[in-house]
């Protein structure tokens, strides 16, 4: 009797996995000798995939639009593994459960799963491991991917300026994950104060620092203490929700989100926000771990490209800016597509005139540190990318942490 269970049992496992692997392989009409037939995408998202706006939304909606365009079906070839936080064993157990789903690629969005990415890089070498806004990468199937988002920060600044002269009040408020201790934030946090300044020379941004890359409560407490204590008129932000923006809507001031357009959730604060066009990137490496993975980091690599190639840009100007600010953010964004200047330079932006007649001036100009120290001599080249990207440990001129 029981060899006879024993068979049954073999054998009704054997007809589920047939079933399983033809649940699989039906993707996009079943085409076996389509390749995108049996490719399937995993991503490990930080929060919940139903979030509705900020950094895990932009992702989520990046990698469900780049997979369209690469042929995917998102609803049968994306498997996600979501509010996993940022601890090396729960990164590692959920890559496992994307490798067992057979996964060709699999996307991390965070940036401490880099030491669960490289080590399972190794693991598993058949399986491409794309790493966001990290630095790690080997020469066969782990990669890094990022973007110039201080471009898009430096335009925002450019509308919390205009902002805060409407107002006669240079003071500016950000919430910030972290402060001088990642490029990332700091290199953000330097370009808006310098877009803020290229309209009001007068600005100065306080930046309060939440020690975590996301905390709802953390960022409505701080957006609060920038407004009521230090009395900001624009609050921006690098952090994950769009609670300062609500916050902001709330005590009637305004503000600059980010990864995502909130004016819905403020509209009568938010002006704009720097925002990622992810499906840029996500196409990209889709397609080409599709059509060879074994070339994967020859023709894709550690990626980082900026407004040029429509990885970043910023949100549709809301009617809350003022009505200078698209002309002057269309003067700075076409400066830096075109090659002809960039943010961290020894050359300086000032804008003027009313909206129909904006003007910018070029002005040679030393990148100083609010300690006084020489970064960039005047008229000097921009810093190199590896300084924005893993170096950038100061505040520019302008720019004070408040706790």
């Amino acid at each position: 009797m029981k060899k006879l269970i024993s068979m049954i049992v073999t054998a009704a496992l054997a007809v589920t996995s047939v079933f399983a692997l033809a649940g699989c392989n039906s993707a996009n009409g079943g085409n076996g000798g389509d390749k995108a037939s049996n490719f399937k995408v995993g991503a490990i998202y930080i929060n919940s995939q139903n979030d509705t706006s900020g950094y895990t939304y932009a992702h989520h909606h990046g990698i469900t639009e780049g997979m369209k365009k690469a042929g995917l079906d998102p609803s049968k070839d994306l498997f996600i593994v979501d509010n996993v936080p940022e601890d090396d064993e729960k990164v590692k157990q959920a890559i496992d459960q994307l490798a067992g789903n057979g996964c060709n690629i699999i996307f991390g969005i965070s940036f401490g799963y880099i030491n669960a990415f490289e080590a399972k890089a190794a693991e598993y070498p058949d399986i491409i491991f794309s790493h966001a806004t990290g630095y790690l990468s080997n020469d066969k199937n782990f990669n890094n991917y990022f973007g110039r988002i201080y471009q898009a920060r430096y335009l925002a600044g450019i509308a919390a300026g205009y902002k805060s002269l409407e107002l006669g009040n240079n003071s500016i408020g950000y919430v910030s994950a972290w402060g001088t201790e990642y490029a990332e934030t700091c290199s953000g946090i330097n370009a808006f104060a310098m877009g803020c300044m290229a309209v009001n020379p007068d600005a100065k941004v306080s930046v309060y620092e939440i020690s975590t890359w996301g905390d709802q409560q953390l960022e409505r407490q701080a957006a609060e203490t920038l407004i009521d204590t230090y009395g900001c008129c624009v609050i921006a932000q690098h952090c994950d929700s769009a609670q300062p923006q609500i916050v902001a809507n709330e005590k009637g001031v305004f503000g600059c989100g980010y990864n995502s357009d909130m004016t819905k959730e403020a509209p009568n604060a938010h002006l704009v926000a720097p925002i990622w066009n992810w499906d840029a990137y996500y196409a990209t490496a889709m397609k080409a771990a599709m059509t060879n993975p074994d070339t994967f980091m020859t023709e894709v690599g550690n990626y980082y490209e900026g407004l040029n190639a429509g990885l970043v840009d910023v949100s549709p100007i809301s009617a809350n800016c003022t009505p200078e600010t698209k002309e002057a953010i269309e003067i700075a964004k076409k400066m830096m597509i075109n090659g002809e200047w960039d943010v961290f330079s020894g050359v300086k932006l000032s804008f003027s005139g009313a909206a129909g007649s904006v003007a910018v001036a070029k002005s040679d100009a030393a990148l100083v540190t609010n300690e006084g120290a020489e970064i960039v001599p005047a008229g000097g080249a921009s810093v190199d990318d590896g300084v924005i990207q893993g170096s950038m440990n100061y505040y520019v001129e302008g720019v004070t942490q408040v706790n």
